[in-house]
């Protein structure tokens, strides 16, 4: 799964999902991206999952590239604990992402396979997603 090695803070405030992606929402690596078109926190094990789904279609061809990471820890405190004593431990990691944001990238298939492949992906996150194509734009310098 993924996490961070080390952070500054052990424990967050839970914040708010308003407002769009800023940053991370155009296709920068690949050729074929998968939009979040909702705010949601993804966790890590959904993250491994859609990738799983989506490496596991594309048979070893072509490349993926994840664009998120899931940094903030979400605490629980364990069942049947009266109120008080503090906040609980971290007990998992997630994503913050919100509408527009660019999480996983693809290159070196067919935009069929590609297609199909996110769709798959998409099936493993908690969001509605949208497969996206980057503009073919030829600049020669």
């Amino acid at each position: 799964m993924l996490m961070p090695k080390r952070v500054k803070y052990r424990r967050v405030q839970r914040g708010r999902l308003k407002g769009k992606a800023m940053r991370g929402n155009t296709i920068s690596n690949g050729t074929y991206g998968l939009v979040a078109l909702e705010p949601a926190w993804i966790t890590s094990n959904q993250i491994e999952a859609a990738r799983i789904a989506m490496t596991r279609y594309i048979k070893r061809g072509g490349k993926v590239w994840i664009k998120i990471f899931p940094d903030k820890p979400i605490t629980e405190k364990p069942a049947e604990t009266r109120m008080g004593s503090g906040k609980g431990s971290p007990e998992y990691w997630v994503a913050v992402v919100k509408p527009g944001r660019v999480m996983f990238e693809m290159d070196g298939v067919a935009p069929e396979i590609a297609k199909e492949a996110m769709r798959l992906a998409s099936h493993k996150l908690p969001i509605k997603c949208k497969f996206v194509a980057k503009e073919t734009t030829t600049e020669e310098a």
